[in-house]
């Protein structure tokens, strides 16, 4: 009678579980580690681990958002929050945009401007709350103001950055055609930074809603930063956790567009 020898081998079994994991949508495993802080945060709530005035249990944070529904606030603080974030982004990032490519592309741009963008660069978002309120006082402009200094230097930097380090061979190789001025710009030297443009335009993102909710925070009536505020003075902890995740999840939505809009860029011009 013969006996039958298991010869499995345990790290071929342990690689073919991790290959399999990774073979499942990229969007389920991205959720793994969001559904574990959610249990655990459901559990250590739920149980009296943590006590509820520290932090609140996930349904009386959902409670509060459909309060806040029911009574047409929440929609009014996303919504202008939104418009603050696109209209300073889009700004910012045309101006970034164009002294970018001006400082990456001439070399008396860029001994006269670096100098004095990089200190600018350098100054911390609230510095500028009390500068933009003085001159514009608290209305809608000097928010979507503070949001386009925001946005502005991280395009600025790596278009500049990116542009100096275009291939001369392949510039010279158009300028062999005729290819000169705006012409060189468009067809040769911005396709060959497009990654790079997005890059900064992701990180311009970003800073936007930094810059928001600094703006929001220090002086106005609506919007997420202001309702942080709110939530803080009214001793709302459930309001104030909401108001953190939906800000965490509008900023992906939105960094998620722009990703899509990369996607086409970089397949139509490269």
């Amino acid at each position: 009678m013969s006996t039958t020898v298991s010869t499995r081998n345990p790290k071929k079994a342990k690689s073919g579980v991790s290959a399999t994991i990774l073979r499942a949508p990229h969007w389920l495993l991205s959720l793994i580690l969001p559904v574990i802080v959610l249990v655990i945060w459901q559990v250590v709530t739920s149980t009296g681990i943590v006590a509820p005035w520290t932090l609140p249990t996930p349904t009386s944070v959902v409670t509060a958002a459909v309060e806040l529904l029911r009574d047409g606030d929440l929609g009014k603080h996303i919504g202008i929050s939104t418009q603050r974030v696109l209209l300073g982004f889009f700004f910012g990032s045309l101006l970034g945009l164009l002294l970018g490519a001006l400082v990456g592309l001439s070399k008396l741009a860029d001994a006269l401007l670096r100098l004095s963008i990089s200190a600018l660069r350098a100054v911390p978002s609230l510095a500028w709350v009390p500068l933009l309120v003085l001159w514009m006082k608290m209305g809608e402009d000097s928010k979507v103001t503070l949001v386009i200094i925001g946005a502005f230097f991280p395009v600025f930097t790596t278009v500049a950055l990116a542009l100096r380090h275009v291939d001369a061979q392949l510039v010279e190789a158009a300028r062999s055609f005729g290819l000169n001025g705006i012409k060189l710009l468009r067809t040769v030297q911005l396709p060959a930074v497009v990654p790079s443009i997005f890059s900064g335009l992701r990180l311009a993102l970003a800073q936007s809603w930094l810059f928001l909710v600094a703006a929001e925070l220090l002086g106005a009536s609506m919007g997420l930063g202001f309702l942080l505020t709110d939530s803080q003075n009214n001793g709302r902890l459930d309001r104030l956790i909401m108001t953190i995740i939906l800000l965490a999840i509008f900023g992906k939505i939105t960094d998620a567009l722009l990703s899509i809009a990369e996607r086409w860029a970089i397949k139509r011009w490269t």
